[in-house]
């Protein structure tokens, strides 16, 4: 099932993405997050019509968004750097949540080195806490995507990962969540960035050091994972830092993140100095 959150004109509805069409998830007012915590039903009422002008916000607002860094074996290598012993573990702050095709608008008095990440988006469903490895899936409602779009400049600066990693519109998410039913194996899908239709990234999610099993495992040791929390979950080799030479975003630049299965976000880039 896939299923997201729609702009209506009478304001934000649930909704199950079927054959190219939005339909909404009861009367479509509950919010998504609250479906998923509640464990609600999320079938399409009975003979309801599709939702005409709709338009796929972020499929959710996260109680948090919890994000691991260098977690593709590729992405090491690139860097030069070790491998970590343990998943380095930061977060993004949820002001920084847009949805498909909005716009990344980049402060340039605050930074001039905009790079992407496209990442493998967990989307927990219920309560976790201290939870093993082997039972780690089973608290997954689903999956979807994320580009944990980076202010290079900014957090090398400070010297932790939170302000260059949070600035507002830094956090595309979506355009669905797809049900962990549909996800047959979460370490084996496809996953790659394109910036203006170039390919900048190109690799697989079984490049990750520490899989989802194992990321859930060890965050759920220490702090409570809820419902509708999100896991971003590490990016492959290609990010624009390490490219010889560097790269970064531009105003008017188009950058698309991508997992095999899931689907596509494609944001333009927009300097608003």
């Amino acid at each position: 099932m896939r299923v997201g959150t729609a702009a209506t004109q009478d304001g934000p509805r649930a909704v199950v993405e079927r054959d190219g069409e939005l339909l909404p998830i009861g009367d479509g007012a509950t919010p998504l997050e609250t479906l998923i915590a509640t464990g609600a039903s999320l079938e399409p009422a009975p003979g309801a019509a599709p939702l005409e002008g709709a338009r796929l916000l972020a499929p959710l607002r996260p109680g948090k968004v919890v994000a691991i860094g260098l977690n593709y074996l590729d992405h090491i290598r690139e860097a030069g750097l070790e491998p970590p012993q343990r998943p380095p573990v930061f977060a993004k702050f949820t002001t920084s949540v847009i949805a498909d095709r909005d716009e990344i608008r980049v402060d340039r008095a605050i930074t001039e080195r905009v790079d992407w990440e496209v990442e493998l988006a967990v989307v927990i469903g219920r309560t976790t806490q201290r939870v093993s490895e082997a039972d780690a899936l089973s608290h997954v409602f689903g999956y979807t995507v994320a580009n944990d779009v980076s202010a290079r400049d900014v957090q090398y600066a400070d010297g932790q990962w939170v302000r260059g990693k949070s600035l507002d519109t830094f956090c595309p998410l979506g355009p669905v969540i797809v049900t962990a039913d549909e996800v047959a194996d979460p370490q084996a899908l496809a996953i790659r960035t394109r910036v203006n239709g170039e390919i900048a990234q190109d690799s697989s999610t079984s490049e990750m050091l520490f899989g989802v099993a194992r990321l859930i495992e060890f965050c759920s040791h220490s702090f409570t994972l809820e419902a509708g929390d999100v896991i971003v979950t590490g990016t492959p080799w290609g990010c624009g830092e390490f490219a010889d030479p560097p790269r970064s975003l531009h105003d008017g630049d188009v950058v698309e993140v991508e997992v095999e299965g899931i689907g596509a976000l494609r944001n333009p880039v927009v300097d608003v100095r």
